[in-house]
């Protein structure tokens, strides 16, 4: 199978679904500029034309409502947006009109919209970029939300999401873009709502959403040479979200960390944490920990923001916790640094 890229994964989906079915199309804020939202529509204009494929005005709201009133008439849009923190300006479609059409029609409109939308960091973008906002969508009803990891997940969810008949939102963190794996050139589409296994073990799990994936792997690369088996699990998509291998990888090991690319307070990481601990109360050896983002706007200043995101260090530290270990030294690790390859901000 050949290898791609993160973007390439998400470029090659909405081109084949495009050309599969007209009624799809791409719209947003510089989707049609020289820069094509970090290269993940390239071609789409060009193959598809200004009708399919065009950028739009500083208009989060009504740009949302417009996607939504093309949806409930047969047509799938996707609306791209640069930065999820300006996804707030579009809350009363999303969670006032998108989330709700299909019941309060009793089920006679459908709603099948994508939203996609850029998050992570970079560059000291503060606290107006930097937020993620996947526990405040999944807590509205109607929504679909999706976090992929892989760039084999970002083509087939991507396509699952543009096929399905509900509003999904697709968040999509920029340093996963360099990501490259093996991506299968047909498509085959990946179930909205299943859950992966990235690395098994048996010594503790890690349920980590979008980049704490990587952080995650990274962390359980260093705990394996002292002889501690992690076991990672990506949920893919937060709503809906397939608890089997989070609770049967729980369950066998004893020990659960949450690392959740998001604020840690009232977010998806308390969901997760809340659900092991009823479900697999008699099998654990000690509470679920959460890390996440810390309880604070998002600094500017390099120093304080590389406070603020969990990387890791932060998990490896976790792990020695919960398993009474010794902390390591960890000065010939050498750690991610994807901010190099990051040509921002926009």
């Amino acid at each position: 199978m050949r290898k791609i890229s993160y973007c390439q994964a998400l470029n090659e989906a909405m081109a084949q679904e495009m050309e599969a079915d007209p009624s799809v199309f791409v719209y947003g804020i510089d989707v049609a500029d020289h820069k094509r939202v970090f290269g993940s529509t390239n071609g789409l204009l060009e193959k598809f034309g200004a009708e399919r494929c065009f950028s739009t005005p500083l208009c989060e709201d009504a740009m949302t409502g417009f996607g939504l009133g093309a949806a409930i008439n047969g047509m799938r849009p996707i609306h791209v947006h640069m930065r999820v923190d300006f996804m707030l300006l579009a809350m009363n479609q999303l969670a006032n009109m998108v989330s709700s059409y299909r019941y309060m029609s009793a089920g006679r409109l459908k709603v099948p919209m994508v939203v996609r939308a850029v998050v992570g960091r970079g560059w000291g973008q503060a606290f107006q970029h930097s937020k993620t906002m996947h526990s405040c969508f999944a807590h509205i009803p109607g929504l679909r939300v999706v976090v992929p990891t892989t760039p084999e997940d970002a083509k087939g969810t991507l396509v699952s999401a543009i096929r399905d008949d509900n509003p999904v939102l697709f968040i999509e963190h920029r340093w996963l873009y360099d990501v490259v794996d093996e991506v299968p050139e047909e498509t085959l589409p990946v179930p909205l709502g299943r859950a992966k296994v990235l690395n098994e073990g048996d010594d503790i799990t890690i349920v980590a959403t979008s980049w704490m994936n990587i952080e995650a792997l990274k962390a359980a690369e260093i705990m394996a040479k002292r002889g501690v088996s992690v076991e990672v699990i990506d949920p893919v998509s937060v709503c809906p979200l397939e608890e089997g291998p989070i609770l049967d990888s729980a369950a066998k090991t004893g020990h659960c960390i949450v690392a959740d690319n998001d604020w840690v307070y009232c977010g998806f990481s308390a969901e997760v944490a809340a659900i092991v601990s009823e479900k697999c109360f008699g099998s654990l050896k000690s509470p679920v920990a959460r890390i996440g983002f810390a309880q604070t706007p998002c600094p500017t200043v390099r120093h304080l923001e590389q406070e603020f995101y969990p990387n890791a260090v932060n998990i490896v530290r976790a792990i020695e916790a919960k398993l009474d270990l010794a902390e390591a030294d960890l000065s010939g690790e050498d750690f991610y640094s994807y901010e190099n390859r990051f040509k921002g901000p926009f």
